[in-house]
């Protein structure tokens, strides 16, 4: 994503919060200057020792819509850029399949950092979800010039509850946070 993003360093992540906080700022203070780069450099999990996985809880399945904002299941999408090239934001969305068909979630776009050598850091909170459903996300980049490009892989979020009354459910543990300079770019934590 050369034109909008020079050296990207994606760190999408995908987490459970049940309760949930109010939404944070899109945008969080920048942590450290990287080195400079003309190409784009790409991050997956680390490695990991076989972590045990854990027991999806019992809850609440369906619309939250009636719930106050603060108390719903949610799932955030976060991602940071090692430094920015007329980068005017980006778009967030969400499929109930891998392949999609996927659908635009930000009814405005979660602002870029137009042209910066700062790393900056990005969440959208997706907080109209069943909670009992697996869903696949990705982050779309939109340029200063109104182009847009995919900026993500697509990534998963699994079930944050079971049904109550369901059998037991277990899901992969979560994979650890992104690391620099390791391709092909994927990430996801449940």
């Amino acid at each position: 994503m050369r034109t909008h993003v020079l050296a990207a360093l994606i760190a999408c992540t995908l987490c459970a919060c049940a309760p949930s906080t109010p939404e944070a700022p899109a945008d969080a203070k920048p942590t450290a200057a990287p080195p400079k780069s003309a190409a784009p450099v790409a991050a997956t999990p680390a490695p990991a020792a076989a972590a045990p996985a854990r027991e999806v809880p019992e809850g609440d399945c369906g619309d939250q819509s009636a719930l106050p904002a603060d108390q719903r299941v949610a799932n955030t999408a976060r991602w940071t850029t090692a430094s920015e090239q007329n980068n005017f934001g980006f778009d967030v969305f969400r499929g109930d399949v891998e392949k999609g068909p996927f659908t635009k979630l930000t009814k405005e776009p979660v602002l870029g950092a137009g042209t910066s050598d700062e790393t900056h850091k990005y969440e959208y909170r997706d907080d109209t979800i069943d909670p009992c459903k697996d869903y696949w996300y990705y982050v779309e980049g939109i340029s200063t010039s109104g182009s847009h490009e995919k900026f993500t892989p697509t990534f998963h979020a699994p079930a944050k509850v079971r049904a109550r009354g369901s059998a037991p459910a277990t899901t992969p543990a979560p994979k650890p946070e992104a690391t620099p300079a390791q391709t092909p770019p994927a990430a996801a934590q449940g």
